[in-house]
C-alpha cells in the first residue's frame, strides 16, 4: 500500500517536470544542486549503487533505494529506470515521509 504512494507521487513529479531520471541526467541534477532526492532502484549494480551513494554524500542529497528497475521507470511513463531525482523540495520531502512511516 505504502509502496503504491510512493510510486504514485513520482508520477505526479514526472508529470509536473519535477523529475529527471537516466544516470546523465540525475547526475547533472545533482551537481547543479537541483535535485532534492536520488531514488535508485534495488536491482541495480554495485557500482552504480556506489557511484550515486558517493555523489549524494559529497552534495549532501538524500538518496534512497526503492522498487526495481521496471518499477520505477512505469511510475514516471518510461520502460524502465535506474535512477531518478526529484527536483521539487515540497514533493521530495513527503515521498521521504511516506518511505519513513513505511519502514517503521
Amino acid at each position: 500500500m505504502s509502496q503504491d504512494k510512493v510510486l504514485s507521487l513520482l508520477s505526479i513529479a514526472a508529470k509536473g517536470r519535477n523529475a529527471v531520471s537516466g544516470e546523465y541526467a540525475v547526475e547533472s541534477t545533482v551537481k547543479a544542486g537541483k535535485a532534492f532526492l536520488v531514488m535508485i532502484a534495488a536491482d541495480v549494480s554495485n557500482n552504480t549503487k556506489k557511484m550515486f551513494t558517493n555523489m549524494c554524500d559529497f552534495y549532501k542529497v538524500p538518496i534512497v533505494s526503492y522498487g526495481t528497475k521496471v518499477e520505477l521507470g512505469h511510475a514516471i511513463g518510461k520502460e524502465f529506470r535506474a535512477s531518478l531525482a526529484v527536483t521539487d523540495e515540497g514533493l521530495a520531502k513527503t515521498i521521504i515521509n511516506k518511505l519513513e512511516t513505511h519502514e517503521e
